[in-house]
């Protein structure tokens, strides 16, 4: 994918989205997982009067998936990862270790995904179960949650852009 500083995570429409992790997180699919790839399946699940139909145009106001899949191929290429396109959010539990971080008066700096990864190390996650801010068996994933937050968007990425919305 090329560099660009637009997040195009935040383009990418919330079905897509999880169409795109539900195809990345399947421990069947080949991976690493492409748009190309995930267009694919998404087109091979349609019936064939409906492929037809897509191929010659749909009369939907809001753009299909398979369109919004072939403007991304379009501008990013076939062989983009379908994982920079997909929103990652942080679960509820993870939510609410954010929140309390964002919320601390005491706090100078910026609060990133590796500030939260240093919290929840230093217990937090175990200070918000005592308080009954987390129930007793949200805290056992947030760490590993917190590590794949990391991985896609890096240590110094601010946590408040991951916070979950309903």
């Amino acid at each position: 994918m090329t560099n660009n500083p637009i997040d195009v995570a935040s383009l990418v429409s919330p079905r897509l989205s999880a169409l795109l992790l539900s195809r990345i997180n399947d421990p069947e699919t080949e991976q690493p997982v492409s748009l190309v790839m995930v267009r694919r399946f998404l087109a091979d699940l349609l019936p064939e009067d409906f492929r037809e139909a897509e191929q010659m145009h749909h009369f939907d106001v809001d753009a299909s998936m398979l369109d919004e899949l072939d403007a991304l191929i379009e501008e990013y290429g076939p062989a983009a990862l379908a994982i920079d396109f997909a929103q990652a959010s942080a679960s509820e539990a993870l939510s609410c270790v954010i929140e309390a971080l964002l919320d601390d008066d005491n706090r100078e700096n910026l609060t990133t995904l590796g500030t939260v990864r240093e919290a929840i190390l230093s217990g937090l996650a175990a200070r918000l179960v005592g308080d009954g801010a987390l129930e007793d068996d949200e805290d056992d994933t947030l760490l590993a949650e917190v590590d794949a937050l990391i991985e896609q968007y890096g240590v110094d990425a601010p946590a408040e852009t991951c916070l979950y919305h309903e």
